[in-house]
């Protein structure tokens, strides 16, 4: 695969990804794939979307994980709803994890993906320890599927996630790095994160966003790719440094604006064709 293929987050029906369909019409030759509602993730349904790919010449590169219940209205709401730390749905949420990764074997996909949540920034909490329980299982189970975890960033500071993934001590959890939700959740500079981090980075966002006049205890604002100030050239050119060559992978999270969110994805498109000529 050439360096830096260009991708696109996509859904089918579930989460905030474009049609398969905008995807092909887009041009990429790559798409993350947000997984599908359950009772749609069967082996039928699997080999009728491998089929579709193959027609249209995409090659799928992650699925992530998704849960009933998750709110991403505010950062409060954020810790108390999403990924696998919430003690109240944890136990089902893994389940569903694990189903969602037989799935992505059933695609022949060697990534699945999610955000795991707030992680206690004390590591002698109570609830640390359960979490990296949790997360160990999931490596695990993933691992016996001939998989790899990423974790997207976000939540937690470049350092505490580092810390977290030396913590959880598996082999096979790495990250997605977004750039732009350092900003939005306030968890620091995007380009310093990322080479903080960059080791163990194995998939990424490009996405963009402003900081709040609060950061971390208001929301940032997420803008069109190239507005916001995570500074893309820059990004790239970083990630480059750092020996990453994988897809770079357009997520823009207006699903309700479909028009809007497919052209300033076409853009977007545009805005990194220009830096991956200029970077070479």
């Amino acid at each position: 695969m050439e360096k830096w293929p260009l991708g696109v987050f996509t859904s089918v029906d579930a989460g905030l990804g474009v049609k398969l369909e905008v995807a092909h019409e887009l041009g990429v030759p790559t798409i993350q794939l947000h997984a599908p509602a359950a009772q749609t993730r069967t082996s039928e349904n699997a080999e009728r979307f491998l089929n579709r790919l193959s027609d249209l010449g995409i090659t799928l590169t992650a699925v992530f994980g998704g849960f009933e219940g998750e709110s991403y209205a505010d950062i409060p709401t954020v810790s108390r709803t999403v990924g696998l730390v919430p003690p109240e749905t944890r136990a089902v949420r893994t389940r569903e994890m694990k189903e969602i990764a037989d799935f992505a074997k059933l695609l022949g996909c060697p990534v699945v993906a999610l955000h795991l949540g707030f992680i206690p920034h004390d590591s002698n909490d109570p609830l640390y320890a359960e979490v990296l329980e949790v997360t160990r299982d999931v490596c695990d189970h993933v691992k016996a599927n001939g998989q790899n975890l990423h974790l997207e960033t976000g939540q937690e500071s470049a350092a505490g996630l580092l810390a977290f993934i030396r913590d959880v001590d598996r082999d096979n959890l790495f990250v997605n790095f977004d750039p732009a939700n350092m900003i939005l959740y306030g968890t620091g500079e995007p380009i310093e994160a990322l080479r903080q981090i960059g080791s163990l980075v194995r998939s990424v966002h490009c996405k963009d966003g402003k900081w709040a006049a609060n950061p971390g205890a208001e929301w940032g604002q997420e803008v069109p790719l190239g507005e916001g100030d995570v500074g893309m050239e820059n990004y790239l050119r970083t990630l480059d440094s750092l020996g990453y060559a994988g897809p770079l992978t357009i997520e823009r999270e207006i699903p309700q604006e479909p028009e809007r969110q497919k052209a300033e994805i076409g853009k977007a498109l545009r805005l990194l064709t220009e830096l991956k000529e200029k970077i070479g």
